[in-house]
């Protein structure tokens, strides 16, 4: 019998994690209280929006990549929801869209300035409006532009085309999963969802704990889990090795990892028990390195993995261990990392308990760290789209367009250029960034000036300020009460008002509430007296029927 070691040799076998230091953290950020099972966080090359704690109403913050360091309290933050913000998801495509869902049933799209967010904004791009309950779960596509899948509460996962004429969308392109006779099905509400490398197949976890795999143009559900040692909660495709990843629990209690072949599903390939926590455990996988992590929330550590297409399928690497547990996870795109640093995956962790958002970085130690590594960095899944929306919805299937990340290196688009909406404010964004070369310091504050100038000229055209020039205005729907819209009581909330600026007006709504509170007290004092009066009369009613028999 031949021996054979145990032990497999691998480039990333030394990866480790590295904090960064609290000037290069984002300090002083209120994160969520919110107890579902999302990432609470997304992060793009420019921006990094997170999740944020507010009264009345629901808000995220957006800010620049590089504003490290302690964030004002009075930071301007999205605050156009009327409910709770459950999560926020990065176009793509578009590094200054974004969109967010809620709980007062709506997904709103953001169009973010250059510049970042200098006030509260409050008016959304688009607003979608085909939920009767909060909505819970979106995912852009990766290949298709300007194409959104949502999931919410009321057993509906819907498909959007947000580059459809109109502030207010509600008639979705694509139903994927509806309730069929008032019947609302288990399988049917979603818990995770993911798209294949082309975004011909999703990939989901329901309530009921299986995995399925749908085609999302029909709906039709292709296959379905059966195994009964694993209740799966989270789902992921990972891309180039044909295979599907879930995380969920035995019926044990102990957090599992199982390995699938997205054709079938009736057996799983792989299935391996790590710990009996309860958090929830987030995978991530990096497509270009085949690794695989795992954070569980709650957790303070995140294990790396190594993913093949032989037996054992999965290899264990090591674990980044911190003291201080996380509530939720932004990754960075790969174009967003430093490669001169061997950075081959990045983290923002929330940390909640210490109001920090921490930038945790994957570095593979090599000698010469200040070179561009190839054998680190293939070519990757860009920022521009492959198709239309359209042209997904007619059946057409392309791969992502890859680019490279070696600096200074332009790879062609394989496919034809797609006619696209661009908004001013990205057109601007690349006209800034294209004349700023070798200027000096005066140029550079004069092409401030210049650009601010431009952004404000832009906002007064589209919200003018006097009457006379709103004689093309129409009514913003968005405003409309939510049941208007078919949507429960319990999930309505009123329309939000940005909060005080100066400390005048936010004694005027402190006195205002004191009043309405106030007033409500005496409405139920005199409640209170006209049921006694008429519990009293009652009483003698009763006691004169009986003398009079």
């Amino acid at each position: 019998m031949s021996w054979r070691s145990s032990f497999r040799c691998s480039k990333f076998r030394h990866v480790y994690g590295k904090p960064s230091t609290k000037e290069h953290s984002y300090d002083g950020v209120p994160i969520t209280h919110s107890v579902h099972d999302n990432h609470y966080c997304s992060a793009n090359p420019c921006f990094i929006a997170v999740v944020t704690e507010c009264a009345g109403g629901g808000s995220f913050l957006v800010l620049p990549v590089h504003h490290t360091g302690r964030v004002d309290p009075q930071h301007p933050r999205v605050c156009g929801h009327s409910g709770r913000v459950l999560d926020v998801k990065w176009n793509p495509f578009n590094d200054h869209c974004i969109a967010s869902c809620s709980e007062d049933c709506t997904v709103k799209i953001w169009d973010i300035p250059v510049c970042g967010v200098q006030q509260n904004l409050t008016k959304a791009r688009k607003t979608l409006i085909g939920h009767s309950r909060r909505v819970a779960l979106i995912e852009w596509h990766p290949t298709a532009e300007n194409l959104l899948l949502t999931s919410a509460y009321d057993y509906k996962v819907l498909l959007w085309d947000v580059s459809q004429v109109g502030a207010v969308l509600r008639c979705p392109v694509r139903v994927v999963l509806m309730p069929i006779y008032h019947r609302y099905p288990s399988d049917t509400l979603l818990l995770s969802v993911s798209f294949n490398n082309d975004g011909s197949r999703l990939a989901v976890t329901s309530k009921d704990r299986r995995v399925r795999v749908l085609d999302p143009r029909t709906g039709k559900i292709l296959q379905v889990s059966s195994s009964k040692s694993h209740r799966a909660s989270k789902v992921l495709y990972i891309g180039g090795l044909k295979m599907l990843l879930s995380t969920g629990s035995s019926p044990w209690n102990h957090r599992q990892i199982v390995l699938w072949d997205p054709d079938d599903l009736s057996e799983p390939l792989y299935e391996e028990d790590l710990d009996g926590s309860a958090g929830v455990l987030f995978p991530f996988y990096d497509p270009d390195t085949h690794m695989l992590y795992l954070a569980g929330k709650g957790d303070g550590n995140i294990r790396y993995y190594e993913l093949s297409t032989e037996k054992p399928y999965i290899n264990f690497l090591t674990e980044h261990r911190s003291l201080l547990p996380q509530k939720g996870l932004g990754v960075m795109p790969k174009r967003g990392l430093d490669v001169n640093a061997c950075e081959v995956f990045r983290f923002y962790r929330l940390i909640a308990i210490k109001d920090l958002v921490e930038p945790l970085s994957m570095i593979v130690p090599r000698k010469e760290s200040g070179i561009f590594q190839e054998d680190l960095y293939p070519m990757t899944a860009g920022n521009q789209a492959a198709m239309t929306a359209q042209e997904w919805l007619l059946g057409i299937n392309k791969d992502p367009v890859l680019m490279s990340l070696k600096p200074g290196t332009r790879v062609a688009n394989p496919y034809p250029e797609t006619p696209a909406e661009k908004g001013l404010v990205r057109q601007l964004s690349s006209l800034r960034f294209q004349a700023v070369g070798a200027v000096t310091r005066r140029d550079l504050d004069f092409m401030e000036e210049t650009f601010l100038e431009e952004q404000l000229a832009y906002q007064d055209a589209k919200y003018p300020r006097e009457v006379s020039d709103l004689s093309g205005w129409q009514p913003d729907e968005t405003q409309i009460p939510l049941w208007t819209y078919c949507c429960t009581p319990h999930c309505c909330e009123p329309a939000e008002r940005p909060p005080p600026t100066t400390e005048s007006e936010l004694l005027q709504a402190f006195y205002r509430q004191q009043d309405e509170i106030r007033g409500l007290r005496e409405q139920l004092n005199h409640k209170d007296v006209r049921i006694t009066q008429l519990e009293l009369e009652i009483k003698n009613t009763r006691n004169n029927m009986r003398a009079t028999f």
